[in-house]
């Protein structure tokens, strides 16, 4: 093939936003099929078709790893690729190259990896003194105490448990009954410092400037507007003090709607972090926390973030 038949089948080829996106990643990194499919969010045959093309114009190269095949960019190719660069969207370039951040990161967290095979086994084997109870017990004695907004809480049982270290927790609900319920529950085990509050996610009755912590957890794919949410929990939140969000990963378990009322099918690690990051949240970490074994197979993502202690978002 000619040169100029060469560089007419890359441009032809590139000319596919999909295409390109793949082609500015492995430029960056060797990445699997896999990889690529949570990066991009596309079928593994789409993403296998796309490789096979640009393996054939000799754009990519492939070189195995053990059981998985590793892609990258052929050298050669990176001039073109600064040319298309510059055409195309910044911000989708942008949110890929957050979802690249989180991969390699994920391939680098031996411990985890360790931990989440631990916590696959944890209590299915007898241990005398062992348990899920007395581990989450002892973490929050840890904890140095604070004021604690927990967002969404429901019926109160993680707000009777932060209570139990907290200087004050205010639990904040939109059913009526279910803060009646928990302030009810909350008197009857003389649990002075934790107060039941009717309210918006997007609209806590909470003052500026107030809580050391906000406090989500499985209550944000219950949000109508989840970025209006994660911003009142910037409101609230003082200088220093920081977000969590123990959520759904995003899933196709569709039955969620009518089952538990869910309104997302909950939210990708990107997503996540790009809530806390417009709100004004720094020193982001998102993580994948736990992988259900029965289907549907849902996985848990954690998100945490820092307010910065000066009062003006970055």
């Amino acid at each position: 093939m000619s040169a100029t038949a060469a560089l007419t089948l890359s441009l032809r080829l590139l000319s596919d936003p999909g295409r390109l996106r793949l082609m500015l990643l492995l430029e960056r990194e060797e990445l699997s099929v896999a990889e690529l499919q949570d990066i991009l969010s596309l079928r593994q045959s789409r993403i296998s078709t796309h490789l096979a093309q640009l393996k054939q114009a000799s754009l990519v190269e492939d070189r195995r790893s053990g059981k998985n095949v590793l892609y990258r960019v052929k050298p050669g190719s990176e001039r073109l690729l600064q040319v298309l660069r510059a055409e195309s969207d910044a911000s989708e370039i942008e949110q890929d190259t957050r979802a690249l951040e989180l991969i390699l990161r994920k391939r680098s967290d031996k411990v985890r990896a360790y931990f989440d095979e631990l916590a696959g086994k944890f209590g299915k084997a007898y241990v005398p003194g062992r348990s899920w109870k007395g581990l989450s017990e002892t973490l929050l004695k840890l904890l140095p105490p604070m004021i604690i907004a927990d967002l969404g809480a429901g019926e109160g049982t993680i707000s009777l448990l932060l209570a139990q270290r907290a200087l004050q927790v205010i639990a904040v609900d939109n059913s009526e009954k279910m803060v009646a319920y928990g302030s009810e529950l909350a008197r009857n085990h003389s649990v002075r410092n934790l107060e039941y509050r009717l309210g918006e996610l997007e609209n806590p009755p909470i003052d500026a400037d107030s809580v050391d912590l906000a406090f989500f957890s499985q209550a944000l794919h219950h949000a109508i507007h989840p970025q209006r949410a994660v911003d009142a929990a910037w409101r609230i939140v003082k200088p220093g003090g920081r977000i969590v969000i123990l959520d759904l990963r995003k899933h196709g378990f569709e039955q969620a709607r009518e089952l538990y009322a869910d309104i997302w099918m909950g939210f990708s690690e990107v997503e996540l972090g790009d809530f806390l990051r417009q709100a004004g949240f720094v020193n982001i970490e998102v993580t994948i926390v736990n992988r259900e074994i029965e289907p549907p197979h849902l996985e848990s993502v954690l998100a945490i973030g820092e307010k910065p202690t000066t009062r003006t978002k970055e």
